[in-house]
């Protein structure tokens, strides 16, 4: 059999490699403590689950949605109104996906062609690049050094490598690093992608995970940013619907309108009760967003507090539900190593830095998806290694 060259670029995900890890541990009958997938385990308010159960009892329910509907759009364009303060058109500037990670995968095929050049962070979510890569465009990092907390430096960008870019990802607050980009980055990236005519996608799945009382806004709130591009935005962790997919590209129209062309040919739309959901999360009542950032708030000064004492030193995050610390000296950069080592001698598992780009090596990121108690024990369990003995 012959297949597709594309396919050479890429290895099996990051996610699958680390269940099989997760089961073959557990086929030696060790309970694993999992803290490598951003699965939430704080499931969606009462109202939300009753307004998908009572969609799902109507038969008439179950035809292809074809496209969002008019309620879907109108509450979307309601809530940006509402929480960023920004205006878009419910029906030319507003586009769902079907989580997030489709969309990201998908959009690069509707911007770039083959040999197009993308500028990617690194490190990044790793959706972020597998979407470019799967267009045939050409990858360009920009590193986020820790010295610069994390944010992109454009000045750092070659200038024929701005000047060949059809495409910028971008994404704060940022997975894996945690980091929050100030008012001032916002506008230097609008300013750059001005001058050099690039399309800026800017990922703003965790705005409501931000933590010590600050607050996150959104991109397109700044002037010239809807000119430039389009923000992502999700339900999956803020309202806990990973599982029913839930996401949303807004801004740009030209940007959008070529996302729904190419969405027309790709899917039938999200699922009807979906949408109904979709609905009552984002205008119905609020609280619970609060309340699921104390909660992962909560896990993380928990963790943190917890592996200090093992004598493993991070920053606290910033924001989203997650934690990106750098390795044991001992391991030096081989955080794949370190992975292992800490699944087969303490049940405990998260995922490597290198995942998520070059620049991840040395690091590991864990998801806050754990309650207290189970964070209590991976941290009694590491004691006992020789990781930290």
């Amino acid at each position: 059999m012959q297949f597709a060259k594309r396919m050479e670029q890429f290895r099996e995900g990051i996610f699958s490699e680390l269940l099989t890890l997760k089961k073959e541990k557990e086929k030696q009958g060790t309970t694993v403590i999992d803290l490598s997938v951003g699965t939430p385990n704080i499931p969606p308010e009462n109202r939300i689950r009753h307004a998908l159960a009572a969609a799902a009892e109507d038969p008439k329910q179950y035809i292809y949605a074809i496209n969002d509907t008019a309620k879907l759009q109108q509450a979307v364009a309601q809530w940006y109104q509402r929480r960023y303060g920004v205006q878009l058109n419910p029906e030319t500037q507003i586009e769902s996906l079907l989580g997030s990670q489709e969309g990201l995968t998908h959009i690069a095929l509707s911007i770039v062609d083959p040999g197009d050049t993308v500028l990617v962070p690194d490190p990044c979510y790793p959706a972020f690049s597998c979407g470019p890569m799967l267009a045939g465009a050409r990858l360009c990092w920009m590193p986020m050094k820790k010295e610069n907390h994390y944010l992109i430096d454009f000045d750092a960008i070659p200038e024929e490598e701005a000047k060949a870019a059809k495409l910028m990802i971008v994404s704060y607050p940022n997975n894996p690093t945690t980091a929050v980009a100030p008012d001032w980055f916002y506008e230097k990236l609008i300013a750059f992608a001005q001058k050099y005519n690039i399309i800026v996608l800017h990922d703003n799945a965790y705005s409501e995970l931000v933590f010590d009382g600050k607050t996150c806004g959104s991109f397109l709130r700044f002037p010239g940013a809807i000119d430039v591009g389009v923000e992502f935005n999700s339900l999956s962790k803020t309202y806990g619907m990973a599982g029913a997919r839930v996401g949303f590209c807004v801004g740009n129209q030209q940007v959008v309108s070529m996302l729904k062309k190419l969405k027309s040919n790709l899917d039938y739309g999200m699922f009807l009760p979906i949408q109904r959901a979709a609905v009552e999360a984002i205008t119905g009542e609020q609280s619970c967003v609060q309340r699921t950032c104390a909660a992962y708030e909560k896990r993380r000064d928990f963790l943190w507090e917890q592996f200090e004492k093992l004598g493993w030193h991070f920053e606290k995050p910033a924001a989203t539900m997650f934690v990106w610390a750098p390795i044991p000296e001992k391991y030096g950069m081989d955080d794949k190593r370190f992975t292992l080592d800490l699944i087969q001698q303490a049940g405990v598992l998260v995922t490597p830095g290198r995942a998520f780009g070059p620049s991840g090596k040395g690091h590991v990121r864990m998801a806050l998806v754990q309650e207290k108690a189970a964070l209590q024990e991976a941290a009694e369990r590491m004691s006992k290694t020789n990781i930290f003995n």
